[in-house]
């Protein structure tokens, strides 16, 4: 070695430059070798197409560096927050007001009060909003991720906002339905700090979406308007060729599986699990194209990217049989809409108790929760619109032609549409007469937007149960292979516990539950990258090195055009390996589970259906009975109020359309004319509405012996046509209503100024 040689550099055979032997020094020198002989060597001096080559060379460098620094940065930060089993990714301040923890039978959830930012005023007379996280595999925070949120949204409304959020490990002895048991509390303490406001509105994202609602079956009375996100309730219902994921629990031979893990993990279940099921739908999106979209935008996506991994990496763990219950009840056993759960204490899980409107909000792009899945419920209770209207129930629908699972309950733009308009129309769906509509959203011209109108519009379109059945709906020959797989996943369930489950347990040491966590491939997929790993450090130094010497290649540069070709090469590979996959997977479920042999070895139901309509509540039908006769004896009561809301009542329905703007009309005259509360009109208005349906005819002819003084009549026949016409439409099908009312009322024809058309 040189006496003019350093003890830490290296000479590099045929070359005289000496290199540092520390890595970092070593890439810093490469880096600026790379950067000074591309920035000063003349063009004209490079062989043909070297000059690109160079540029695109230095560039990959610093990318890969600057992506590797990331991936450190991500390790640590999973690292950091799942040490911590409280963390939250919350982006609003809060403050315990309940734990779980100190219920009689324990839970790790609580109830918190979200703090609102500087500037936000909160009315506590207004609906308070109570947003409950899913746990499905991931850490709590998700429904307020980002501003631009289900709570952002709530307080950028002035409504208080309480959030129902969990510790990543669950409490020895906890089981689902102590979570949901539980939960009562926590809505019971929500309504009593708002005593002079209208029931809360609950809003449950994914899995919280259907606990929430076995919440609000026990205690109806506790709830307002209630929206449940990309939650799936009908498990076995999908689309051939789209919906693999239901496919799964018979493929693995059931439920034995997930007790195997649980049994290894010493009774615990670790999430992971089920946030790999997740990435494995979209392999292309989770082994390549995640990774090179942060990769090839480095400079501007890392702190989305980190971000996300932030509330993605947060892994949780379950009791065993806390995911027992819900393989075997819920996705596998598909039990909650044939009403076969039951409480602790006996009661049936039914979601025809719920006596709030439901507003369920899915998008044709989420291949975890399709539509087939969390509308299929309603095909699974009602046998047609008449069924849902006898029982006083409203379920509205929203759909989004786009987003995936997680964007629609994360992303910015369905938190500034979707979200803002079921937030700020909640009163409004809370007066909704029974039945099903769909919300649909559209843009407000811009014209009007500049103008100071609201950004959106909606209104709520009549459906019928064929519009449900259009998303995908199972014959009775895929019901059957699906209660085959049930029925198939119980007996080696069984078999397993009798045969297998005394021996792993007895294998199942706490160090190897430990292995079995640590070890997790998707969990080591993060830590081999952070900086409990030796060999990534010095990293953070070759990133800040990297960064101050930074120099991307060029828009048009072919080898970075290349490289995009290439990876789109990529991913059209395994999107083509997934489709494969899933085919066959869904080709594989039937032939085995469509068998008949096979069906009746277990003894599944061959000639009907395996499922029908889950019998009614004899009480509740004979007081629904009791209820519709006295209505009808009710006829002529009510006066004024009452012929106003069944008035404008008739006539909008002619277009089975109930625009927004009809109900801000109606909520000014609620205030303004007939000074009824909340609660009252929305109990009238349903009345209302139910004797239109009853006796439509004598309901309308009624009228004019609720409003016998002629002053009355014409203030009622201004108010109906000002109310009718709030959209600023004024079609003939309302034209006639008018006059018929006209008529009745001894009004000749709609008073002046009030007849202006417009299709």
């Amino acid at each position: 070695m040189s006496d003019k040689m350093s003890k830490s550099d290296v000479a590099v055979p045929g070359n005289t430059r000496t290199w540092p032997a520390d890595p970092a020094g070593w890439a810093k020198q490469f880096t600026d070798w790379a950067r000074t002989a591309y920035a000063k060597t003349p063009a004209a001096s490079w062989p043909a197409g070297a000059g690109p080559m160079a540029e695109f060379t230095l560039d990959s460098w610093q990318r890969s560096v600057l992506f590797l620094d990331l991936l450190r940065k991500r390790g640590n930060e999973q690292v950091d927050i799942t040490a911590r089993p409280s963390a939250t990714v919350l982006s609003f301040g809060y403050e315990v007001l309940i734990s779980g923890r100190a219920l009689p039978r324990p839970i790790n959830y609580s109830l918190s009060r979200i703090v609102p930012p500087p500037g936000v005023e909160i009315n506590p007379r207004k609906r308070p909003v109570v947003v409950v996280d899913p746990r499905a595999g991931q850490g709590p925070g998700i429904g307020g991720f980002k501003t631009e949120s289900e709570i952002g949204e709530a307080l950028r409304n002035g409504h208080p906002v309480y959030f129902i959020n969990f510790s990543a490990k669950p409490e020895p002895e906890q089981s689902f339905l102590d979570v949901v048991e539980g939960q009562i509390g926590f809505f019971e303490h929500v309504v009593s700090l708002h005593p002079d406001a209208p029931k809360p509105f609950a809003v449950g994202n994914c899995q919280a979406g259907y606990q929430t609602l076995m919440v609000a079956m026990l205690r109806p009375d506790l709830f307002g308007p209630m929206m449940v996100a990309g939650s799936p309730m009908s498990y076995w219902q999908g689309v051939h060729g789209k919906n693999p994921m239901r496919y799964a629990g018979g493929l693995l031979g059931g439920s034995w599986l997930t007790a195997l893990v649980s049994d290894l993990g010493g009774g615990k279940f670790d999430g992971t699990w089920l946030v790999l099921n997740f990435d494995n739908l979209n392999p292309a999106n989770w082994l390549w194209g995640k990774q090179y979209t942060v990769y090839s935008e480095i400079d501007t996506e890392s702190p989305r990217y980190l971000g996300f991994e932030k509330w993605w990496g947060d892994f949780i763990t379950l009791n065993g049989r806390e995911i027992q219950f819900l393989v075997d009840q819920l996705f596998i056993g598909d039990k909650l809409t044939r009403n076969e759960i039951r409480s602790s204490d006996g009661k049936v899980f039914d979601l025809r108790n719920v006596t709030s409107p439901v507003i369920a909000f899915t998008s044709e792009g989420d291949n975890i929760s399709p539509p087939p899945q969390t509308l299929g419920w309603i095909l699974d209770l009602y046998k047609d619109v008449d069924a849902i209207r006898a029982e006083g129930r409203t379920i509205v629908y929203c759909v989004n032609q786009k987003v995936g699972h997680l964007a629609i309950f994360v992303s910015a733009k369905v938190g500034a549409k979707e979200d803002e308009e079921m937030l700020r129309l909640m009163d409004l769906i809370d007066c909704l007469p029974p039945g099903l509509f769909e919300l649909v959203i559209t843009p407000t011209p811009e014209d009007e937007v500049k103008a100071g109108a609201h950004p959106w519009h909606s209104r709520f379109e009549l459906r019928s149960l064929d519009d449900i059945r259009a998303f995908g709906r199972n014959s009775v020959e895929d019901d059957r292979a699906f209660a085959t797989a049930a029925r198939v996943s119980e007996i080696n369930h069984s078999l397993y516990n009798t045969f297998l489950q005394p021996f792993v347990r007895m294998a199942a040491t706490p160090l190897l539950a430990e292995a079995v966590f640590k070890y997790n491939p998707l969990r080591l997929s993060y830590t081999m990258f952070s900086d409990s790993n030796p060999f990534m450090h010095g990293v953070a130094k070759l990133a800040q090195q990297v960064s101050a010497a930074r120099k991307p290649a060029g828009e048009g540069n072919p080898f970075a055009v290349a490289q995009k070709n290439l990876s789109d090469q990529i991913n059209t590979g395994l999107d083509a390996y997934r489709d494969a996959r899933d085919a066959m997977a869904e080709k594989l479920f039937f032939s085995i589970y469509g068998s008949r042999i096979l069906q009746g070895l277990v003894g599944v139901n061959l000639d009907g259906k395996v499922r029908e309509l889950p019998p009614g509540n004899p009480l509740r039908d004979a007081f629904q009975k009791q209820a519709i006769a006295a209505l009808r004896d009710r006829l002529r009561d009510g006066g004024f109020d009452a012929a106003l809301i069944r008035a404008i009542l008739y006539v909008i329905s002619a277009e089975r359309v109930i625009d927004e703007s009809f109900g801000a009309a109606l909520n000014e005259a609620r205030q303004n004319l007939l000074r009824l509360p909340l609660p009252a009109f929305k109990l009238l208005a349903r009345e209302q509405f139910y004797l239109l349906l009853l006796e439509r005819e004598k309901a309308v002819e009624a009228i004019a012996d609720m409003v016998t003084e002629a002053g009355e009549r014409k203030t009622l026949l201004e108010k109906t046509i000002a109310i009718a016409t709030a959209d600023g439409a004024y079609p003939l099908s309302k034209q006639v209503r008018v006059e018929t009312l006209g008529t009745m009322l001894g009004i000749a024809s709609a008073p002046a100024g009030k007849t202006k058309t417009k299709a």
